[in-house]
C-alpha cells in the first residue's frame, strides 16, 4: 500500500520496505530506493535502515515492486505531420501510465526523420512537452525511399541513437550494404524490419488454413524469412551491429540463433503482441489485429515466448503504432496495419510471468537493461548514480483493461476489455512523479 505526501518535485525521495528488481545488477530483494537530484544514491538491501535526505518524500513501498523504467525501442508517433493520430506529449503520457520512462520513436513521420534538424526538432519538442525520455531514431535512407542513404555520421553526432527506416525494408542489397558499412564504421546501430513486399503482395494475415476459412489473402512467412536471412550474411561480411527490429516466427529465431552462434554481431526484437496472441485472435475480421508482421499460429508464438527467455531475442518492445478510427474502420484486408502498446506492454508482458513461461527477472531485463544497452543509453538500471527513472508495480493486482484508461490519442489497442495482473502504480522519471495510478482513477469522472 502506497501512503505518503507529496513534496516538491525535486524533493529527495525514498521508497521503504519495497522489492527492488534491478536485472542490471542481478538483484531481487526487500530494501529501500533512495534517489536526489534525479538520480539514484542506492537501490537494494543495503539501501534499507539508513535514514532519508532532509525534506524526503517518504513511500511505504510494502507489497510492491520496484524496477527501472522501461525502454521500448520501436515506437511510432504522428508527429510532425500526423498529430491527429498521436503527439510527443499524449505518447508520453501513454508510456508514463504503463511504467515506460524512455521510448525510441521511428522516423516515419512527415516530414522523415532523416536529417538533422527534424531530429533536432523531434528533441526540442519532446523537451518541451513530453513528460517521459524521447530518443529519436533516424532513418537509414532519404524519404525512407530505399535509394539514398542519409548522412548517418552528422545524425549520430546530432545525438540519434539508432538508425531504421522503421516499417519499411530496404531491398537493395548494395545500397544496404554501404549503410551497414558507414554505420560500423561509427559504431552506430542499424534496426531494420524484415518484410519483403513483393513476397507478401496483398497478404493481410499469415497464410495458412485460417486465412483460407476466413477468404483473406495470407503472406508467407518467408517474406520475413528470406530478407532476415539476406540481412545476417550482410552484418557478417560488414561486422555491424544489427538488429532485427520485429521477428515472429520460429525459422526466424532459428535463422537468428545460427547467426549469433558464428559470431555475428546480430541481436533481434519481438513485439509484446507476438508473444501474447496468435491469429485465432483476429477472429471475426477483428481489424485492431490487423498487424505487420501479421499475427502467427501458436506454435510460433510459443517459439518467440521460449527464444525470449533464453536470450536468442534481446529485446521485447511495444510496437506502439496509434491508426485512427477512420484507417481501422473498414474490411480487415483494407484496414490499416498496427495497434497501440505503450500502456500495455509491461502488463501484456505479466502475462508470460504469472504463466511461468518466463522468469520474473529475464522478463524485466528484456525491456529495461537489455534495450538500453542496445541503444547505449544510461537508462533501464537503478544502479547508483544513474538517473532515477523507475515505476513501482503490485505484480499481483487484477484490472481490466478499457477504453477510458486509454492515454493514447488513437485506440487502436488489441487488448481491449483484456484482463492483466500486474499495474503500474506509480512512475518516476530522474525522481519526479509522472504517473499515479491513485491519481489518475480520482482524476476520472
Amino acid at each position: 500500500m502506497i501512503a505518503a505526501a507529496s513534496n516538491s518535485d525535486n524533493a529527495p525521495l525514498v521508497v521503504e520496505n519495497v522489492r527492488v528488481l534491478d536485472p542490471s545488477r542481478g538483484i531481487d530483494e526487500v530494501g529501500t530506493l533512495i534517489a536526489a537530484d534525479g538520480s539514484i544514491l542506492e537501490a537494494g538491501r543495503g539501501a534499507a535502515n539508513q535514514g532519508a535526505p532532509d525534506g524526503a518524500r517518504r513511500i511505504d513501498g510494502s507489497g510492491l515492486l520496484a524496477i527501472p523504467g522501461l525502454v521500448d525501442a520501436r515506437v511510432f508517433i504522428g508527429e510532425p505531420g500526423g498529430e491527429h493520430r498521436e503527439t510527443i506529449r499524449s505518447a508520453s503520457r501513454a508510456a508514463a501510465a504503463g511504467g515506460v520512462t524512455s521510448i525510441l520513436t521511428m522516423p516515419d513521420t512527415n516530414p522523415v526523420v532523416d536529417d538533422v534538424a527534424i531530429a533536432q526538432f523531434v528533441m526540442r519538442t519532446a523537451r518541451e512537452t513530453a513528460i517521459v525520455n524521447v530518443f529519436p531514431a533516424a532513418a537509414m535512407t532519404r524519404g525512407l525511399q530505399g535509394r539514398e542513404m542519409t548522412e548517418l555520421g552528422l545524425l549520430k553526432h546530432a545525438g540519434v541513437p539508432a538508425f531504421t527506416d522503421g516499417q519499411h525494408t530496404i531491398e537493395n542489397p548494395a545500397l544496404f550494404r554501404r549503410i551497414m558499412t558507414y554505420a560500423r564504421d561509427l559504431d552506430a546501430l542499424i534496426m531494420h524490419e524484415t518484410q519483403d513486399a513483393d513476397l507478401t503482395g496483398r497478404g493481410v494475415m499469415n497464410e495458412g488454413l485460417l486465412a483460407s476459412w476466413l477468404g483473406l489473402p495470407g503472406a508467407p512467412g518467408e517474406a520475413e524469412i528470406i530478407p532476415l536471412e539476406r540481412d545476417l550474411r550482410l552484418a557478417a561480411l560488414t561486422r555491424c551491429r544489427y538488429h532485427a527490429a520485429k521477428i515472429s516466427l520460429a525459422e526466424s529465431a532459428r535463422v537468428l540463433r545460427v547467426a549469433k552462434d558464428k559470431g555475428v554481431r546480430a541481436s533481434g526484437g519481438v513485439s509484446i503482441n507476438h508473444v501474447t496472441l496468435n491469429e485465432n485472435d483476429i477472429g471475426e475480421y477483428r481489424t485492431f489485429f490487423r498487424l505487420s508482421p501479421p499475427l502467427r499460429g501458436e506454435e510460433d508464438r510459443l517459439a518467440m515466448v521460449e527464444a525470449l527467455r533464453d536470450g536468442t531475442i534481446d529485446i521485447l518492445v511495444s510496437s506502439h503504432d496509434p491508426q485512427d478510427a477512420d484507417g481501422k474502420r473498414r474490411p480487415f484486408a483494407e484496414a490499416e496495419a498496427g495497434a497501440i502498446g505503450l500502456e500495455t506492454l509491461l502488463a501484456g508482458a505479466l502475462r508470460l510471468y504469472h504463466s511461468g513461461d518466463i522468469p520474473l527477472m529475464r522478463l524485466i531485463e528484456t525491456v529495461t537493461s537489455a534495450p538500453a544497452g542496445l541503444l547505449g543509453l544510461d537508462r533501464g538500471t537503478l544502479q547508483a548514480g544513474r538517473p532515477a527513472d523507475f515505476a513501482l508495480i503490485d505484480l499481483d493486482a487484477p484490472f481490466l483493461f478499457d477504453e477510458t484508461m486509454i492515454r493514447s490519442k488513437s485506440k487502436n489497442t488489441v487488448f481491449e476489455n483484456a484482463l492483466f495482473q500486474g499495474r503500474v502504480e506509480k512512475t518516476f522519471v530522474a525522481g519526479r512523479e509522472v504517473f499515479s495510478a491513485e491519481s489518475d482513477k480520482d482524476a476520472k469522472p
